[in-house]
């Protein structure tokens, strides 16, 4: 059976200081705005430091800029995320690192703590007392000397060791994008918190394990170096979300729900589902998986389904009846499904045995990636009749001989998709009067968007190849 994107209302809730607790942030900005330097934007020279708010949680911490005009930041500045398994003197170091940041004081060209100057302060009274009572100089200077430069650097030193522990995100991209796994991991603590099940509670230690790996990918590569790994891992996160939302539904998801629809936001790519999620035709006992940790990954599953390669692919648009007269252009398949005895072989096969070399679990692979690697498409002919698979694959999918996820993406997000992972797609806007390029960041942010609605079909069981599936001329390319 088909399955057509469906909605994300409810399940990713925008990550905002406090958990939108608007008193509580006023409170700390009225602090933030007395004792620092509020940046205003273009009236601020290039090496102002903001003042920031740091906001504790579960997981780690979350620094956010104060905007001039009052209004809440949208992104945060810095995130932390401590590793999910420290130790108790290990957690006791974290708590010191996720203290309140200290203002400094500038003098002429060098900053000092403030505690620094306290310190100095007593030290020279409480010297000149020791010299009063007899205490030699030669203890006096050293200790008087030492005091202050142990308020100082020590704490950067305890900070450095307790940093081990924790991995510290502040490239704006990367912010933006482990804000939205936050979110996520943030929805299940909710959850976690009106819940003693056991499922609950393995997936919230299961999104502190992503979180934490996935800033540990952020700190060494940037956004589009690790893009396929990045998408894979959101997709596991929203899939622990929305599978968390079948074992405890929210109190009050339908007023949140309608306040997202009034928000005005983009709504999701493709038609809703015609009818509730089909039941899982390979494995008629299947239950609800919760996805392993890292350290699961290797261990066989009674179960679950294999970990899967997917082809994302554009077609001639058509208007299925279930649809609502929506518009499809683009389809998502598993990889399985180029093995398909109705699939062109061997085109398919080798195909497939194309898509799945090297690629991580569940990463998307466009169509157009696959042309790219195979030198713009030269070298297609000595794979495959890329064109007829693709054909064969749709009528499939029309026939509901395998499972797919059927999309109406829009012009800009479907150019992208078929274009090369390093291309741009200029587009003219003439509400401006200039041309726009979209280029590969745009290009990631639509497969991780292919990536949430996959989720959500696949939420309870994966996308069905097909009955009948050939087996690869090379097995030890799959995956």
């Amino acid at each position: 059976m088909t399955t057509y994107a469906p909605p994300t209302v409810g399940t990713v809730q925008q990550l905002t200081p406090f958990g939108q607790e608007v008193q509580r942030w006023e409170r700390k900005r009225s602090r933030a705005v007395r004792g620092g330097h509020v940046c205003c934007g273009a009236g601020c020279s290039a090496g102002c430091e903001p003042v920031l708010i740091r906001e504790r949680t579960g997981w780690g911490w979350i620094d956010w800029t104060v905007p001039a005009d009052g209004s809440l930041p949208e992104h945060p500045h810095r995130l932390a995320v401590f590793t999910p398994i420290a130790t108790r003197p290990q957690r006791l170091a974290l708590r010191w690192l996720a203290r309140r940041p200290a203002h400094r004081i500038r003098l002429g060209t060098v900053t000092i703590r403030p505690a620094t100057t306290v310190v100095t302060a007593l030290t020279l009274v409480a010297a000149a007392l020791a010299l009063m009572y007899s205490v030699p100089l030669s203890i006096v200077l050293p200790a008087a000397a030492l005091a202050p430069l142990l308020v100082e650097h020590l704490p950067d030193r305890f900070d450095t060791r307790a940093g081990e522990h924790a991995r510290i995100v502040e490239d704006e991209a990367a912010c933006r994008y482990l804000q939205r796994l936050a979110a996520l991991h943030t929805g299940l603590l909710q959850a976690a918190a009106s819940s003693d099940r056991y499922e609950v509670r393995r997936a919230v230690r299961i999104g502190h394990h992503q979180l934490f790996d996935t800033a540990d990918l952020l700190q060494r590569h940037d956004t589009r170096s690790a893009s396929s790994e990045l998408i894979a891992r959101e997709r596991l996160m929203l899939q622990l979300a929305v599978q968390t939302r079948q074992i405890v539904p929210p109190m009050q998801g339908g007023a949140a729900a309608a306040r997202h629809d009034r928000s005005g936001e983009q709504p999701p790519w493709g038609p809703y589902p015609p009818a509730p999620h089909r039941p899982s035709r390979p494995s008629p006992g299947h239950t609800t998986p919760i996805p392993p940790t890292k350290e699961e990954t290797n261990m066989p599953q009674d179960g679950q389904p294999a970990d899967e390669v997917y082809l994302l692919f554009a077609h001639e648009a058509y208007y299925p009846a279930a649809a609502q007269k929506r518009e499809i252009n683009t389809s998502l398949v598993a990889a399985a499904s180029l093995l398909h005895p109705r699939v062109r072989q061997p085109d398919g096969t080798r195909i497939y045995e194309r898509l799945t070399r090297g690629r991580r679990p569940g990463e998307i692979v466009p169509l157009a990636t696959l042309t790219h690697e195979l030198d713009g498409g030269r070298l297609w002919p000595e794979v495959g009749d890329w064109e007829a698979v693709t054909a064969d694959l749709l009528q499939l999918i029309q026939e509901e001989e395998c499972d797919a996820l059927s999309l109406g993406l829009p012009h800009i997000a479907r150019a992208l998709v078929c274009s090369g992972p390093h291309s741009e797609v200029e587009v003219y806007d003439p509400a401006a009067g200039r041309h726009r390029a979209y280029g590969p960041a745009e290009r990631i942010e639509v497969l991780a968007e292919v990536g949430k609605q996959l989720a959500w079909a696949e939420a309870g069981c994966a996308l069905w190849p097909g009955d009948g599936l050939l087996a690869p001329a090379n097995p030890e390319t799959a995956t």
